[in-house]
């Protein structure tokens, strides 16, 4: 299959994994929406995107513009607004960031692309190892990440024949890590490396990748699709 002619939506397409994705879909011959909170100035402009400000924690602007574009063929989403941090450090409001918007953000993205999905539509999300490797410091996002692949799931069901499948990706070498130094940056690489049975540190066109296949797959719906380069089966602290 291909995603020539398909209306394909990303939110969080506006850096890192969704970028990335944005023009893996581009290049096929899509009609991409890039759809994320950074300013459209400040894009760098994708041959045959749309590019469209959007908060995901803000429900009538997702509504209104999945309303406007009619047909939505596939939606991705990775957008992850919100302030994780220590457990014992956080207040509620606090907690509830990263849950509103992880969760109930993605959640928002679906509930209102799905009503125009043909049957054979598709919709990824994004979560993250941490589901299966909680890291420190971190405890609102493994939930949050949990309760994503949990109701993929349960979509995958209650939408079919429009197929539901989160993408788990691992380390990946993306904008996320921009505080650091460049030397620091390089030894993260080279200390992922030494301990990923892949002998590398993911890239943002691997979740692509993933994506378009996801996209393209008409038989896989309900999945979790582990992109980590075996971060999951290996004692990887070391890395951290």
């Amino acid at each position: 299959m291909t995603l020539a002619g398909r209306r394909v939506v990303i939110v969080g397409g506006t850096s890192g994994m969704g970028l990335a994705t944005v023009r893996a879909a581009a290049a096929q011959g899509a009609e991409v929406v890039a759809a994320g909170r950074r300013p459209v100035k400040d894009r760098k402009p994708v041959v045959g995107v749309r590019q469209v400000r959007l908060d995901v924690t803000d429900e009538a602007a997702v509504r209104a513009l999945s309303d406007g574009l009619g047909r939505v063929d596939h939606l991705f989403v990775s957008a992850s607004p919100g302030a994780p941090g220590p457990f014992l450090e956080q207040d509620l409001a606090a907690a509830r960031t990263f849950l509103d918007g992880k969760l109930l953000g993605t959640w928002t993205a679906a509930r209102y692309a799905a009503p125009h999905m043909p049957p054979g539509g598709s919709i990824t999300f994004v979560t993250g190892v941490a589901v299966v490797r909680p890291p420190g410091n971190a405890a609102m996002v493994t939930a949050a990440f949990a309760a994503v692949e949990a109701l993929s799931r349960a979509l995958a069901l209650e939408l079919g024949p429009v197929r539901v499948n989160t993408i788990r990706p691992g380390y990946t070498d993306s904008e996320m890590w921009s505080g650091l130094t460049e030397a620091a940056r390089d030894d993260l690489r080279r200390r992922v490396a030494a301990s990923m049975p892949a002998g590398r540190m993911g890239t943002p066109e691997d979740i692509a990748h993933a994506a378009l296949f996801l996209m393209t797959s008409r038989q896989t719906t309900g999945a979790v699709l582990e992109v980590s380069g075996g971060e999951s089966l290996v004692d990887a602290l070391e890395a951290r």
